[in-house]
């Protein structure tokens, strides 16, 4: 399909602006006032003795049209303010990630859906992570899905927990989203590996940008071992160097330590490439 023209484009009609619409106004306004001359006419011929319908349609024709007229004017007038009020009501939203355990069963993630949308909440993101840590097993959970919704800013997050709990959601975890969160995670791996390949001084920011998190920094040899848990990663490296990652608000998943190992293996590749 071709796109539209314009005027300034030589070809094609432009859209009728501000001063087409006054100009139909008052060839409408001057119609109508044609009309009632004709007719009053008309009506003073008929008063001095002739009897003809014809003044009674044409006056009737000139008050409609002017009425017409003045009806357009205030729902145009009104329907110009509508649509501003409900863009800004739009515009009154918020991102946020929710993750929760989900068993591989029919109609799960519909029901997910389906507690998202009874909070108007709209679904931007959906990933999948398969069960195999203990991080993603509570409750016999046999998956993490993990949503980028965008909500009603009068929403909290224990309004989004609830909702999800009562849709069979397990240890639901509902934290701030990005707009850079919708980049697609593959995609962004990609990226970032080639980054890393070109020069491997990147590989910190290339990981801080790949988990999400500002928490990362290297392990050396001979330091303490760092602590354990769902929320921190030790990624190694080479030589016995590691880097450690933090994220307290949201525990890593095996996608992520995945997609991690990846990166730092691009590192490691160059590394020996220049040795």
């Amino acid at each position: 399909m071709s796109e539209p023209r314009n005027a300034a484009d030589g070809g094609g009609h432009a859209s009728p602006g501000p001063h087409h619409r006054r100009s139909w106004r008052r060839e409408v306004a001057e119609l109508a006032a044609l009309f009632l001359a004709v007719g009053l006419a008309h009506v003073i011929t008929t008063l001095l003795g002739h009897r003809d319908p014809g003044p009674v349609v044409l006056v009737g024709l000139g008050l409609a049209l002017i009425l017409g007229s003045a009806v357009h004017r205030r729902l145009s007038a009104s329907g110009a303010v509508r649509p501003r009020a409900r863009v800004r009501a739009e515009q009154s939203t918020s991102l946020w990630r929710v993750r929760a355990g989900v068993a591989e069963r029919p109609g799960r993630l519909a029901a997910l859906a389906g507690a998202f949308a009874r909070l108007h909440c709209n679904i931007l993101a959906l990933q999948i992570a398969p069960a195999g840590s203990a991080a993603m097993t509570a409750g016999g959970c046999d998956a993490l899905d993990e949503f980028i919704v965008e909500a009603p800013a009068t929403l909290t997050p224990l309004d989004l927990w609830r909702a999800v709990d009562r849709a069979g959601g397990v240890a639901a975890v509902v934290v701030p989203a990005q707009v850079r969160d919708l980049i697609d995670p593959g995609i962004q791996a990609l990226l970032l590996g080639q980054r890393v390949r070109d020069d491997p001084g990147e590989l910190v920011a290339a990981m801080t940008e790949l988990l999400r998190t500002t928490e990362v920094g290297w392990h050396e040899p001979g330091e303490p071992a760092p602590e354990e848990g769902p929320a921190v990663m030790t990624i190694p490296v080479h030589a016995g160097a590691a880097l450690v990652a933090r994220r307290p608000d949201l525990p890593f998943t095996p996608t992520e330590a995945a997609r991690a190992a990846a990166l730092a293996a691009a590192a490691r590749h160059r590394h020996w490439a220049d040795e």
